[in-house]
């Protein structure tokens, strides 16, 4: 018996383990000597000690997924379109974890409009499409807006990563993919095996109704339910058109000839 709760409890650590083996988590470190600069801050919205911990960041996540995870801020002062300003530096900077104009995620920072961009570039442009980067956007407008800079790039690098360990085509905000929800599940089916074990140890009850019911004195009272109408009532319900901070989804070709996925927004 109790060699079968300790099966049984084994099981749920090795499913607790395989939950916890989840998107977020990289495997590869890079060395400071290896990193490469990936934060662009010309608005000067981060000191030096948040660059580098961005910069850090950025570059052992983007190694896991091939593809550069990189920041621009800017005070546009020329008042240029914020995606055709992403694009540019694309095309300008030659961005690419893989090559020159290669994998690349770029967050745009656009001060003068207070709009943001996101573009994903060959491998991104796959991964993080027009609705997960829309996504990505929606959950660090809030942060953007109350001047949380460094907290909300630290999400983008972050939702980033986890987004590109899915395939494209799948939702990855679905519940079945939330390691708090996987966790739960593990601990009930280890709860169900180990409740099973401990019944079927103490032996089967064999005694039931039909043991001490006298079937010749028994007898069932006749019942009867009768329909007599349904009704129906409808409300509308009103549809939240709220997708943070305003702006949708698009993507496009910069002037170099490079395609990307996009999504803006003001902040």
């Amino acid at each position: 018996m109790r060699k079968r709760i300790h099966l049984a409890w084994m099981a749920t650590l090795i499913l607790f383990l395989i939950t916890l083996s989840s998107p977020w988590m990289p495997i590869l470190v890079v060395s400071a000597a290896d990193s490469k600069n990936l934060i662009y801050d010309e608005a000067n919205l981060l000191n030096e000690q948040e660059k580098s911990e961005l910069n850090t960041l950025a570059n052992e996540y983007g190694a896991e997924r091939q593809t550069d995870f990189v920041i621009l801020t800017t005070n546009n002062f020329e008042n240029q379109d914020v995606q055709l300003l992403t694009e540019d530096f694309y095309d300008e900077h030659a961005l690419g974890y893989d090559k020159a104009h290669g994998n690349a995620v770029i967050l745009t920072m656009d001060m003068n409009n207070r709009e943001v961009y996101l573009a994903g570039f060959y491998k991104a442009e796959d991964y993080l499409d027009n609705d997960r980067l829309q996504s990505i956007r929606s959950r660090i407008t809030s942060e953007l807006s109350n001047g949380d800079y460094k907290l909300a790039f630290e999400k983008y690098i972050k939702l980033s990563y986890k987004y590109m360990g899915y395939e494209p085509g799948v939702n990855p905000n679905n519940i079945l993919f939330n390691g708090w929800f996987q966790l739960g599940v593990s601990v009930v089916i280890g709860g169900i095996a180990v409740g099973i074990m401990a019944y079927r140890s103490g032996g089967r009850v064999t005694v039931n109704r039909a043991t001490y019911e006298d079937s010749s004195t028994s007898s069932v009272i006749d019942r009867q339910d009768r329909y007599i109408r349904t009704t129906v009532t409808k409300r509308k319900i009103e549809k939240n058109n709220n997708n943070g901070g305003g702006g949708g989804g698009g993507g496009g070709t910069s002037r170099g000839g490079h395609s990307h996925s996009g999504s803006r927004g003001s902040f």
